[in-house]
């Protein structure tokens, strides 16, 4: 059976080839389009207050995945979620708004509204009845008037001697706030949804009605009791926060508003019919521009004009607001001491609560349509995820979505549908039956295609801005207090520069074949969840498949379900990360692999270790080969760089010599792998000083490993060493005054024995060394040991790169010294190239003549390494990343009152520090004899 791709008669233009070179590899939001104004809209349209909802609607749904574990309510999600407003498409309006109980979404993008006719009214809203986390409160900005409330007051700071029942009782008032402030958004929303009412129902005794009396009351079916209910709850609770002490009580509150929950039944009983009602009433022009054109105002110290929200979004909110109450509920819960008068009361508020939302699931499983196999057996959905395809020899982002009888990839794309908004929908590029797919052996695999590798220098660079473009983020928003277009700018091409590294960093081949030859590529970069993806379609393979061939309408059902489905929401870059998410670490993990035991019989067995970057995966060192063995030890150590990483992943391999085993996609020997697993690195676990033991267990083998984590901050601390008579930690002149040279013996010795037999090496300075060689090493220079000689000859070349980087990390004072920090950080950053120029050389001249020749002595190695880029994938760019931030850092001094927030440590300078040790190995040889003689520079001060 030959693969099917896009039938001919399903619907959808196929492309030309030269069409889809040009494809874009990521959709684009568009702007909302012009609207005319017609007769009913002037009577919506009147002005109400200046204040406006200030972005409070954008992102309703962008914390529900994260807090709510929700595996079954994704047939909510996409049927409900989906049905954003214009809104959710500007530039200004795509992040999330600064109120704290809202839940995640599907875009990274923005929201986009769905076509309610086919998907709206498929299935009922599931809403999670089981929150297991609350999101954090966010602080807010905001002058506390009369009649407002502020969601972070200052006067509710927790002060560091209060105990635990204390700062309970100070949470519970930041918590109500927050709440509050979300509270009257929501209330603000209901306004909007019945404004339209009365001139309707105007119209509806005339003689031409824009809708008919049931019509109104479909549409809008309890939206009055609703408002009434939460507009009574906001009125009690508001003296109640803004009157706030110990002795206040607000459970009575939350359990009459839960007791009132009954409403609400009847809204979600309604919900289907209300969108199903509003989707036919758009074929009248005045209605169609009603919806469109609903204008919520925002909190009462906002100074913006109203803002138009559609009505399909508004009708959203009462479903959404059901699961945002659980949540308050157990934040509440969590920090009311069980003594309190309102601890009862809450908890019987949540018991109603909970209940609520169980009976109307229970409900709403029994309607679902499941999408089943041509066999009539349910087709379950394994496994999804975006992958890079390698087609027509260019690069595209496919969404891969695994069943338990197919296999199906598609591209998530834009089209303008429906109520004039913009909708996200899967076009299908291809599927094959998992009756048709093999996986073919090494020998008859075809070679990998021709493929334009991006320089990792270009990589690097890129790296380089996004953690720039986070830093000034970071900055904009302690400026600006918030949220701000120029914020909103920023993130966009954030998340363009973090798309693009996604797209061109993968170089794994994943080859899925057709028994009729057809086959298909695609690039990852971890060989981790190349082994994932291989492992699952070869489960499934085991079972007995017959192949099939769907039609046009089949295929249409079967991609609309993949929204219903899936389990990847969006593009894995952390621009689409919440502000309260953790940021991931920034530092340095150091990794100790002792031993593995579970292995049936004899092998030659290596393990390799990944960590996360950017939003993908990266190989990050690798243990030596331990030979012929049940029971490997390898007690190698390891320092692994992290960059805003939050997983840790093992991967344990038999090692294959049999060089007729080839993979033709990348000419290497295919080793075996034998096992795999991860663990979250938990910031509170892993910030941990002390060494923590572990054991990751994989197809019944168990790696044990230790770990410590140091941070950025911490490793920017130098030391001096105790023992002045060793070289590690001591001052660079300090120790060529004592050996009477110029460049420290561990300099020219390291340096020579990498150019004898390591300037080929791949990945020479990048790869990390074994660090108990790294220690001998050191051990062995700082006692001056007359076997130096002989140990570097013997030793793995990786650790002699290690060693030197150590000891330049290690110096009391950077190579390039604390007191011109600064003024390399302001010479790189001059336009003018002369002026630049002038500036570089006149602050090497500044140097002390021991750093200076030192730092000319290692400068010029490191050309000669990146001469041999062909050879060792080692360029300028990658060196100068490697080196120029132990080169060049700012002082320990500067560095505490620099960098206050975790995720701005990596990105401090780093790449001006970067640029500065670039621009000199990018120059033209540099004698130090010409440079203190040469008059051409300035000579003034620093």
């Amino acid at each position: 059976m030959a693969t099917k791709e896009n039938p001919p008669n399903m619907g959808i233009k196929p492309r030309a080839a030269s069409e889809q070179e040009h494809e874009e590899p990521f959709p684009r939001s568009s702007e909302p389009q012009a609207r005319d104004r017609y007769s009913v809209m002037a009577v919506l349209q009147q002005p109400h207050e200046e204040e406006s909802m200030a972005k409070a609607i954008r992102d309703h749904f962008r914390k529900m995945k994260r807090f709510l574990h929700m595996p079954t309510m994704e047939s909510y999600v996409l049927d409900s979620l989906d049905k954003g407003s214009d809104e959710y498409n500007s530039e200004e309006d795509w992040t999330s708004a600064d109120f704290n109980y809202g839940t995640e979404g599907y875009d990274a993008d923005g929201h986009e509204e769905q076509k309610l006719a086919q998907e709206g009214s498929e299935t009922m809203p599931y809403i999670d009845e089981s929150p297991t986390m609350s999101p954090q409160l966010s602080a807010r900005s905001q002058d506390s008037g009369d009649d407002g409330v502020s969601p972070t007051p200052s006067e509710v700071l927790l002060p560091g001697g209060e105990n635990d029942s204390e700062k309970g009782l100070v949470m519970r008032k930041l918590v109500l706030s927050g709440f509050l402030a979300s509270e009257e958004i929501y209330i603000n929303q209901l306004e909007a949804l019945l404004l339209p009412i009365k001139p309707l129902k105007a119209t509806a005794t005339t003689s031409q009605p824009v809708l008919t009396a049931q019509q109104i009351e479909n549409i809008f079916y309890k939206i009055q009791d609703i408002y009434d209910i939460h507009k009574e709850f906001y009125d009690s609770l508001c003296p109640q926060v803004q009157q706030w002490d110990n002795k206040v009580t607000v459970g009575h509150l939350f359990q009459k508003l839960a007791s009132q929950l009954s409403v609400y039944k009847a809204f979600v009983d309604n919900y289907k019919v209300a969108l199903e009602t509003a989707e036919k009433c758009q074929s009248n022009d005045q209605f169609k521009q009603l919806s469109k054109e609903l204008k919520v105002k925002g909190p009462k110290d906002s100074k913006e004009q109203p803002t138009s929200v559609t009505m399909q979004a508004l009708l959203y909110k009462p479903i959404d607001r059901v699961t945002r109450s659980t949540l308050v509920l157990h934040d509440l819960l969590k920090h009311t001491p069980s003594d309190h008068p309102d601890y009862p009361l809450l908890q019987d508020a949540l018991r109603i609560s909970q209940n609520f939302l169980s009976s109307i699931n229970e409900n709403i499983d029994d309607k679902r349509t499941p999408v089943t196999t041509p066999r009539g057996e349910v087709r379950q959905l394994v496994k999804d995820g975006f992958l890079v395809e390698l087609s027509e020899n260019s690069r595209k982002l496919r969404h891969v979505f695994l069943f338990t009888d197919l296999l199906l990839c598609a591209k998530l794309k834009k089209t303008a549908v429906g109520l004039g908004g913009k909708n996200q929908q899967y076009e299908c590029k291809w599927y094959m039956p998992l009756a048709d797919l093999v996986f073919p052996s090494l020998e008859e695999s075809e070679p990998l295609p021709q493929l334009h590798a991006i320089p990792d220098d270009e990589i690097e660079d890129m790296k380089g801005k996004i953690s720039c473009m986070k830093k000034e983020i970071l900055k904009e928003k302690k400026a600006s207090k918030g949220q701000s277009r120029a914020i909103d700018r920023m993130k966009k091409k954030m998340f363009e520069s973090e798309s693009w590294l996604l797209m061109n960093s993968p170089t794994i081949p994943f080859r899925v074949h057709n028994r009729n030859g057809k086959s298909y590529l695609f690039l990852l970069s971890s060989d981790y969840e190349r082994s994932e993806w291989r492992e699952a379609i070869q489960n499934l393979l085991k079972k007995d498949l017959q192949t099939f061939s769907l039609s046009s309408l089949e295929l249409q059902v079967l991609t609309g379900a993949c929204f219903k489905l899936r389990t990847v929401h969006s593009i894995p870059v952390t621009s689409n990360k919440d502000d309260d998410e953790s940021p991931g670490l920034y530092g340095f993990l150091h990794v100790i692999v002792h031993s593995a035991k579970g292995f049936q019989q004899s092998a030659n067995l290596y393990c390799t270790l990944e960590v996360d970057s950017f939003g993908y995966f990266v190989s990050k060192a690798k243990t030596r080969v331990f030979r012929d063995t049940t029971e490997p030890q390898w007690n190698e150590e390891f320092e692994i760089e992290l960059e805003g990483s939050q997983c840790f992943r093992i991967l344990c391999y038999e090692k294959c010599y049999d060089k007729t085993k080839l993979n033709k996609d990348n000419n290497e020997i295919v080793d075996k792998i034998m096992g795999k697993g991860q663990i979250q690195l938990d910031p509170q676990t892993v910030q941990s000083k002390n060494w923590h033991m572990d054991v990751i267990e994989m197809n019944g083998i168990k790696v044990e490993f230790s770990m410590k984590f140091t941070s950025r901050d911490m490793s920017l601390k130098r030391t001096p060493s105790k023992k002045q008579t060793g070289v590690f930690g001591v001052k660079i002149s300090v120790v060529t005054k004592r050996e009477r040279s110029k460049v420290p013996y561990i300099v020219r010795q390291c340096v020579e024995e990498v150019e004898k037999r390591g300037i080929e090496e791949v990945g020479i300075y990048r790869i990390s060394g074994v660090a108990t060689d790294i220690q001998a090493l050191k051990a062995a220079f700082d006692a001056n040991n007359k076997d130096i000689l002989v140990m570097l000859s013997d030793m793995d070349i990786n650790a002699i790169a290690g060693t030197l980087k150590l000891y330049f990390r290690e110096l009391p004072e950077p190579l390039l010294t604390d007191r011109l920090y600064g003024a390399f950080m302001q010479g790189i950053a001059l336009s003018d190239p002369a002026a630049r120029e002038n500036c570089m050389m006149h602050l090497l001249r500044s140097l002390p003549d021991p750093n200076l020749i030192t730092f000319l002595f290692l400068l010029e190695h490191l050309k000669r390494v990146a001469e041999k880029e062909p050879i060792n994938k080692m360029s300028l760019h990658n060196l100068a990343t490697v080196f120029g931030p132990t080169l060049l850092r700012p002082s320990e001094v500067e560095s505490k009152t620099s960098m206050s927030l975790a995720s701005d440590i990596w990105s401090h300078d780093v790449m001006a520090q970067v640029q500065v040790l670039l621009y000199y190995l990018q120059h033209q040889p540099i004698s130090f004899t010409e440079l203190k003689r040469n008059t051409l520079y300035f000579s003034t001060d620093v």
